[in-house]
């Protein structure tokens, strides 16, 4: 086990660990902004376990920035219903 290995599990840990910050917050005010951060911070942290655990050489890793395009593509959206039904 690697320096790096360790390092990437840590990330994957804090993103996990924000996931369920923001799930508890959902559970409180019933948002869905914040469930939709929720489930992008466990996306992002099934990403950096898979990248963490599998041994994919670096030219094959392509598919796994899907889980960050995904991520990022649901925080984009909750952010843009939450402004439009804040205006109307």
């Amino acid at each position: 086990m690697t320096l790096n290995d360790f390092l990437s599990g840590a990330v994957a840990f804090g993103f996990f660990v924000c996931a369920l910050f923001f799930l508890r917050f959902w559970r409180r005010t019933r948002d869905e902004l914040f469930l939709a951060f929720a489930a992008a911070f466990a996306l992002l942290g099934t990403g950096q376990t898979v990248l963490a655990l599998a041994n994919i050489a670096s030219e094959e890793r392509g598919a796994l920035y899907l889980f960050r395009l995904t991520a990022f593509a649901i925080i984009l959206i909750a952010i843009i219903r939450k402004n439009r039904s804040a205006s109307a």
